[in-house]
């Protein structure tokens, strides 16, 4: 399936990058920021995408897995034209590296945005933030007349202000009453298979054709186990993969530091044609 994407600037221009938002998110979430990096690259339309079952790209047939949501790009590339810096963040940077294993030959670079390439085949277990937002948005009674319905039945369910807000951003309005953009058990499946993957391959290759990686830890994320860092140091120089820092910043980098980021992304940005 061809998945939605809102193109930063709408004016066509010669050069393509894909941004991909995390588990439960859609491409507005980061329209502010793409906004602000555009303006530095005046040759590169930044595509926003909404994956499968998300966003204005709605649901979708299984499997839901990032091998599935990676041929959804391949189908948008075909659409829109072949993107040659594909950014990642959370479950859109496990997205980004499945799609750089596949080597397509315009692709340059893969960004990772504050996502880790080892499998946890176990999930994320009942007590962790994403499996707590799950259980809230399924008791959520729907249609809600009003966006501040649903921040009050959060509120209710234990969600913090700042999840509450980020969920008014996944709601369309129908004849009887808001209801959610995305399909939860499309992507809980998506979600799944996040966990369960390892793709370091991409990180860890020395083959001259594969694309850069860029992976960035943010510096107060709780998403980095001390194998996960000691193995990224230990990177060699010969590898395809970078690991990069943003020490001020949470989970949420576009948010907490979007400065340094795009700073960050500007510095290594393909400049030659």
């Amino acid at each position: 399936m061809i998945p939605f994407a809102l193109p930063i600037p709408d004016a066509p221009r010669p050069r393509r990058a894909f941004i991909l938002h995390g588990i439960l998110g859609n491409h507005t979430n980061w329209r502010g920021f793409a906004r602000q990096l555009s303006e530095s690259l005046p040759d590169w339309q930044l595509h926003l995408v909404d994956l499968r079952n998300h966003g204005e790209t709605g649901a979708a047939p299984p499997p839901h897995t990032l091998a599935a949501v990676a041929d959804d790009l391949n189908e948008l590339a075909a659409s829109v034209g072949a993107p040659e810096v594909v950014v990642g963040h959370s479950f859109g940077g496990k997205v980004a590296l499945e799609y750089a294993s596949r080597r397509p030959p315009a692709l340059r670079q893969a960004w990772v945005l504050d996502a880790t390439p080892h499998a946890m085949p176990h999930g994320p277990g009942d007590d962790h933030e994403v499996a707590s937002v799950i259980r809230a948005l399924r008791a959520v009674p729907q249609p809600l007349a009003r966006r501040a319905d649903v921040m009050a039945e959060l509120a209710t369910l234990g969600q913090p202000p700042m999840i509450q807000k980020w969920m008014t951003t996944n709601l369309r309005r129908q004849d009887d009453g808001f209801v959610w953009t995305f399909d939860l058990d499309g992507a809980e499946a998506m979600l799944a298979d996040y966990f369960a993957r390892d793709l370091w391959g991409p990180l860890e290759t020395t083959s001259p054709d594969a694309p850069a990686v860029h992976i960035v830890r943010a510096g107060n994320s709780d998403r980095w186990p001390p194998h996960v860092v000691d193995r990224l140091a230990a990177l060699p120089a010969s590898a395809a993969g970078r690991a990069h820092s943003l020490p001020d910043s949470g989970h949420w980098v576009h948010v907490d530091a979007p400065g340094p980021l795009r700073d960050l992304l500007l510095s290594h940005w393909p400049t030659d044609a």
